[in-house]
């Protein structure tokens, strides 16, 4: 069994998350007002200062928009928070998204996209590539440079659909940051992590699962096609470039890394990374903990040089 990073396991002994999980499962209320105030009690304060931050509907969806201090031209990164489909907002990872503006140099739009259950699969795919379409038609709004979809677990899974429907589309994307993705929504396949890391790594392998079938609600059948399954494509030739980074003791691992190879193996140029010690979620913990830091910093320097070629 792999072993936690200990700035982290410390982390979630502090507030009390780094036990068996419970016999009776939280209600959805719960579980969004868990997650919401584990994020924000692990939050930089202050908050990493950005040029401006602004909340406004585009297409139709709520979105945040943090710009950089700098008027230059800028690359633009359209950003889908994670929670399983049915937890997180804008405030969950107003962190993440700083420092990617800070890292980066990039206008962020984070994509408030409706949740399950009351909003099940296509909803929040649909309003993340309602949201990608009109940034990439109205890029002169935004940085006016190069444009790429970033988000991590249930975030990825939508960021890759998203970058799939790009491709399809003609529309140019520059990168995809996929952080801990879950690529694999038919329950159908055997991952090796899901058993490995099925329990005492925040995320277990039960809520994944229970998670994903929240949000595919009455369309299970959705789980085993993309978008729901970016996995299960049957054409990855042509898509943008990926940054895809791992945790090792993550019940998700090992389809994230299942993405990168088939990506690689359709020729996509792929950096892929599993990180020692690190589990799900653990973008949230840049601050906690110098392994999570090293590893965010590479991942966002990564996708810095697709976004800054020219």
């Amino acid at each position: 069994m792999a072993t936690m990073d200990p700035e982290i396991a410390a982390l979630l002994h502090q507030f009390g998350v780094d036990g068996p999980p419970p016999d009776q499962a939280p209600t959805i209320e719960q579980m969004r007002q868990g997650n919401r105030m584990l994020s924000l009690a692990v939050a930089p304060d202050p908050p990493l200062p950005v040029g401006s931050v602004a909340d406004e509907p585009l297409a139709g969806v709520p979105v945040r928009i943090y710009r950089p201090e700098s008027a230059v031209r800028a690359p633009t990164v359209v950003f889908c928070h994670g929670g399983g489909f049915i937890v997180g907002d804008l405030d969950t990872h107003d962190g993440v998204c700083r420092r990617l503006v800070r890292d980066l140099g990039a206008v962020v739009v984070s994509v408030g996209y409706r949740l399950a259950p009351e909003h099940p699969f296509p909803a929040a795919y649909e309003d993340c590539l309602l949201v990608t379409r009109h940034v990439g038609e109205h890029l002169d709004d935004f940085g006016g440079g190069k444009l790429a979809v970033a988000g991590d677990s249930a975030g990825a899974n939508l960021a890759a659909g998203v970058a799939q429907a790009c491709r399809d589309e003609g529309r140019p994307l520059a990168a995809q940051l996929l952080a801990y993705p879950a690529t694999d929504l038919s329950g159908t396949r055997t991952y090796p992590s899901r058993t490995e890391n099925a329990t005492g790594f925040l995320l277990t392998t039960a809520e994944a699962e229970h998670n994903a079938g929240i949000y595919l609600g009455v369309d299970r059948e959705a789980g085993n096609r993309p978008p729901a399954s970016p996995l299960l494509a049957a054409d990855l030739t042509g898509l943008a470039p990926a940054v895809i980074g791992t945790g090792e003791c993550d019940p998700l691992r090992d389809e994230g890394l299942a993405y990168a190879d088939a990506l690689a193996a359709a020729g996509v140029p792929v950096r892929k990374h599993v990180y020692p010690g690190l589990i799900h979620g653990f973008l949230n913990f840049d601050t906690k903990s110098k392994a999570v830091n090293d590893a965010v910093t590479e991942m966002y320097a990564e996708l810095g040089e697709y976004l800054h070629a020219w």
